[in-house]
């Protein structure tokens, strides 16, 4: 079990970011009723459909109201890059039959999702055109370590930094399989973040160090972050950290259970930008002198 100091070892032979998503997260709604041309089956079908086809219109309208810069372009090519968007069914939070009275039967879901943009097509907007710190693109958190390898004793430091105000959970799994939780922690529980500043990780209030020790093999930092509080997942203290026990196929999930606020009006409210990015790493003994 890990003490007050949690000993990781981290000796990085490379490092590569394997893994980033950019994605807006929202509730939608679909509506379909039956005739002579669909089925029950069909009409919940055709239900979910107008769901997820709403779900991009509203991430479409949320985008085009916050993207600030002052590039024409970049803004059009933004919003295309969410037409030709993915939809990721988070939670269906209704299914149910209802009475029109002008149509009959009908059926109603709502359903909260991710709505992930073109990838190549968003790195087309930045590259070369504007910075990723630019806080009028969606929310951007760049995750980084200070050193590309490490060796026996030495200790990492994380850092993170994104475009605007953001909410952040990082996890450290490690050779064993087993993920923590190094922010929030125990002792640092600040979870709301400045955009433009850049955190590391461990400072502060944390009571732990990153230190370079056994077992050896391939680790991985994963970033959750959101422009809202990201949603709960199951944890125990452990020391200066806190163990992750929500099982690791729903982590994602229940921290993509962002809270979102209900209003009449469709407003940034009832969306939220997210931002997840993962470093895999490999770790070893750290004997082979720098090239």
């Amino acid at each position: 079990m890990l003490s007050s100091i949690l000993s990781i070892l981290i000796c990085i032979f490379a490092v590569s970011n394997a893994y980033a998503i950019q994605s807006t997260i929202m509730d939608a709604e679909g509506y379909a009723c039956m005739g002579e041309d669909k089925s029950r089956k069909q009409t919940e079908q055709t239900s979910m459909a107008d769901a997820k086809r709403n779900a991009v219109e509203y991430a479409i309208t949320y985008v085009k109201s916050e993207t600030k810069v002052k590039d024409l372009q970049i803004e059009e090519d933004m919003i295309k890059a969410y037409s030709n968007a993915s939809v990721k069914v988070l939670e269906v939070k209704e299914n149910r039959w209802y009475k029109d009275e002008r149509t009959g039967d009908c059926f109603k879901t709502k359903i909260r999702a991710e709505v992930i943009p073109d990838e190549k097509a968003v790195k087309e907007i930045v590259s070369g055109r504007v910075s990723n710190d630019n806080p009028g693109l969606p929310l951007n958190v760049r995750l980084w370590t200070d050193k590309e390898k490490y060796q026996k004793g030495e200790k990492i430091k994380i850092y993170i930094k994104g475009n605007k105000p953001f909410y952040a959970r990082v996890h450290y799994k490690d050779a064993k399989g087993e993920t923590l939780q190094i922010l929030p922690n125990p002792y640092r529980k600040e979870n709301y973040f400045n955009g433009g500043v850049i955190y590391e990780i461990p400072s502060g209030n944390d009571r732990f160090e990153l230190e370079v020790s056994p077992p050896f093999g391939e680790e991985r930092i994963i970033l959750y972050t959101s422009t809202a509080p990201l949603g709960d997942i199951s944890l125990a203290k452990d020391g200066g950290v806190y163990q992750v026990k929500t099982g690791e196929k729903d982590i994602g999930i229940k921290t993509r259970g962002v809270k979102l606020k209900e209003t009449v009006d469709f407003g940034k409210s009832q969306a939220s930008e997210f931002f997840e990015e993962r470093m895999s790493i490999k770790t070893g003994q750290g004997t082979e002198r720098s090239q």
